[in-house]
């Protein structure tokens, strides 16, 4: 999905045991899922991203900028 150009940030909370993910370009909530492995937070989140997108173009909501790093 050519979409997909959003940060996911992949973190380990000691605190709840598992990898928490966020997309720091998107308001709202922190986290918005997790994964007892990073695999699988990484497949969770790439699944919340696309859920993320969608609800977005089902409102009529633009989607926000994505933050993109050029290498010079």
């Amino acid at each position: 999905m050519s979409k997909l150009k959003y940060q996911m940030l992949i973190q380990w909370s000691e605190e709840d045991n598992c990898f928490l993910v966020a997309f720091p370009d998107f308001p709202g909530q922190r986290w918005r899922t997790y994964g007892d492995t990073y695999e699988l937070a990484v497949v969770n989140g790439i699944e919340a991203l696309e859920s993320l997108i969608i609800a977005y173009e089902a409102t009529g909501d633009s989607l926000p900028e994505p933050t993109v790093n050029r290498v010079r």
